[in-house]
């Protein structure tokens, strides 16, 4: 039988069932000051969004965009703040599908824990890029998805295409 050897999983792994209150890893991008952006997987923020690798993703360049305020719920969202964050899902498919060659994406959140959302407390929409042909024998035989990426190489793609400093 064939090993596939993914290491960095581990950390998803070993991660506690329950995260401390206070451990949002979303504020924690959101708030920082831009010298852990590699660490923390930001490609970006802008007034009101931040946007983060997704660091256990489902596909290649699979992001997370999230508002940059704690906010649960969509009612919560100030009407700049959906604007923003639809804008940036706007600008992101266009990045990756110029630097990914994406087909086509997933694009949605999942409201609530009970809906699957594995941060309920902090709003984020998943962006997924998908390629013909992107579904393969690997996750129904193997139990397994092979990502052709490292996060760092994806990181640095991405970064370098993040349109810069918001418009006040």
């Amino acid at each position: 039988m064939e090993q596939l050897w993914a290491p960095w999983r581990l950390a998803y792994v070993k991660l506690p069932d329950r995260a401390p209150a206070d451990a949002c890893f979303l504020c924690r991008a959101a708030a920082g000051d831009g010298s852990t952006d590699r660490e923390d997987l930001v490609v970006g923020r802008t007034a009101h969004s931040v946007v983060v690798l997704n660091r256990f993703p489902y596909n290649n360049g699979h992001l997370l965009v999230s508002p940059l305020a704690h906010k649960a719920e969509l009612a919560d969202l100030t009407d700049a703040e959906t604007l923003d964050l639809q804008g940036t899902l706007t600008k992101l498919v266009a990045i990756l599908r110029r630097r990914l060659n994406a087909e086509g994406f997933n694009v949605g959140l999942n409201l609530g824990a009970v809906a699957g959302a594995g941060l309920p407390g902090h709003l984020h929409w998943h962006a997924v890029p998908r390629w013909a042909g992107d579904t393969n024998f690997m996750p129904v035989l193997a139990d397994a998805k092979v990502i052709v990426q490292s996060l760092d190489s994806l990181w640095e793609l991405l970064r370098g295409e993040w349109p810069g400093e918001p418009e006040a």
